[in-house]
């Protein structure tokens, strides 16, 4: 669980750091965000390859490598002399993180009796969760409290080091089947894809994102991705029929229905991350928040995900994993839809938390059960594939949302001169310089202040209801299409369950 918490917390504990190390180190602020970009990446790839290695060779010597890179990465980036250093020990950190909540997971579908598996798959996934939502409060904390963005970093070194102590004298080994031959080329094939889908949806552009989606780089991506994806599955389908290889994704389960639809519902999950991160914004720009305080809204629902993660693994090991994902979907869908009307902070404590606990609950147990049934002995590179899917959500839909921010914001050309209208003032006695500021507006703070330069009430008045009306209409469809990827959930779920259900008998007979 420190393992898991450790790692999910540099996912976004950078967020919080990117101005200062984009000073530090005099580069714009594209270029800074490679050091998010290279750090999913790395994740990204890492994955499924280290959850493999870890069925073949051990789970406690793959997590105590994991851990010992992660550290020794993290190291590298709190004292790198350059950015291009920087970015590499980055990358290097990523390798290391990326195959530990794996590999946890694997353990505990190792060790663990299957009536407790659940509960114990739930804190991981509720550790994984809230270090994810946490991470840039934490980072705004460290900052503060030691003036250096090296300390982000460095905090790792002495948890890292205590965890591969720990974890010598503490984890048992295990290990899942074992054949003659790493399969290095399905490995290749697999990286490769993988980064190709990753560049594609870091090229997408928020302004213009149809336009963009037939652009070469990121179109020609794709198709890439897919050619790279079915020759993959070639390769593992003639290493399956032999004995020479030990495949990286074994064709069976890339065959198997029930696999394909969590791989689906994984994807699904990724977007309630990407709505997550726009809690900060959506403080500031519809509750009125300071920005220095609109972080701390996160509060609410990283607790509620802590309890859902936890409270969701015990209703697995009680009702099963389909029941529990009917439930994670209703109260979803009544936090989102919630969430995407709500206009005071009342409502949004009350409906984040029902967010909060829904996001849990899919994080924790239910769907990595459910990977795990149909997985077989394939656990470990099931799981992984689970996680890059729910990576690729989480990759693509801040893209999308932006987009949605956008469009609704460049509504207030059009809702400004219409509320000045009302209360029988021309809109062309607006100054023009004025008029543009406002449509160019970041959040709630820059509009009081552009506001208060205008002596007329009412003109104020209408402006900051415009401004209401165009951030609803820039939130509103994030949550929405966050319930609808809820709603999507729980029809599969209920369109399969006897599929799911076959898997879970099968996997207890098998146990």
């Amino acid at each position: 669980m420190i393992g898991v918490f450790m790692a999910a917390l540099d996912n976004g504990i950078i967020s919080a750091a990117l101005t200062t190390i984009n000073t530090s180190f005099e580069v714009s602020p594209t270029q800074g965000s490679w050091g998010i970009t290279l750090y999913a990446l790395g994740m990204a790839v890492t994955t499924p390859i280290v959850g493999k290695l870890a069925d073949r060779y051990g789970r406690k010597k793959l997590f105590l490598i994991e851990v010992a890179i992660f550290t020794i990465g993290s190291i590298a980036v709190a004292l790198s002399p350059t950015f291009s250093f920087f970015l590499a020990a980055r990358l290097l950190q990523a390798l290391g993180g990326g195959g530990i909540f794996i590999i946890a997971s694997s353990h505990v579908l190792s060790t663990v009796a299957k009536e407790r598996q659940g509960s114990m798959l739930g804190m991981l996934g509720g550790m994984n969760g809230i270090a994810s939502l946490l991470g840039p409060n934490i980072g705004s904390f460290l900052i503060d409290w030691t003036g250096n963005w090296h300390w982000l970093f460095l905090i790792n070194a002495p948890i890292g080091i205590g965890l591969v102590i720990l974890g010598i004298t503490s984890l048992q080994e295990t290990k899942g089947h074992q054949l003659s031959k790493i399969d290095f080329l399905g490995i290749t094939l697999l990286s490769l894809s993988i980064l190709s889908v990753m560049f594609a949806l870091n090229n997408l552009s928020t302004g213009n994102l149809l336009e963009s989606m037939l652009h070469l780089s990121v179109f020609g991506l794709l198709v890439l991705a897919v050619l790279l994806f079915a020759l993959l599955i070639w390769v593992e389908k003639r290493n399956e029929m032999g004995t020479e290889f030990d495949p990286i994704l074994p064709y069976s389960l890339l065959k198997k229905p029930t696999f394909t639809l969590t791989m689906i519902m994984g994807l699904l999950t990724g977007t309630f991350i990407g709505s997550i991160i726009f809690i900060p914004s959506f403080a500031q720009q519809i509750l009125g928040v300071s920005a220095a305080k609109s972080g701390y809204w996160m509060t609410p629902l990283a607790l509620a995900a802590g309890i859902g993660a936890g409270g969701g693994g015990v209703l697995v090991d009680k009702r099963g994993a389909i029941p529990t994902l009917v439930l994670s979907g209703i109260i979803s869908i009544i936090g989102f839809i919630g969430l995407a009307f709500t206009d005071t902070k009342t409502m949004f404590i009350l409906f984040s938390t029902f967010a909060g606990i829904g996001f849990g609950f899919f994080l924790g147990a239910p769907l990595t059960v459910l990977t795990s049934n149909a997985a077989g002995e394939q656990k470990g590179s099931a799981i992984g594939t689970l996680s890059v899917a729910r990576q690729i959500g989480l990759t693509l839909s801040p893209t999308i949302f932006a987009t949605f921010i956008q469009n609704g914001f460049g509504q207030l050309g059009r809702i400004i001169p219409e509320k000045l209208q009302v209360i029988g003032i021309d809109p062309t006695q607006i100054p023009t310089e004025f008029r543009g500021q406002m449509e160019r507006l970041a959040g709630a703070e820059d509009l009081q202040t552009a506001v208060s330069i205008i002596p007329d009430p009412q003109i104020q008045q209408a402006l900051l209801e415009a401004f209401a009306e165009a951030a609803h209409a820039a939130y509103q469809p994030i949550y929405l299409f966050t319930a609808v990827a809820a709603l999507l959930i729980i029809v599969i779920v209920v369109a399969f369950q006897r599929r799911f259900k076959k898997d879970e008998e099968q996997e207890g007979t098998a146990a």
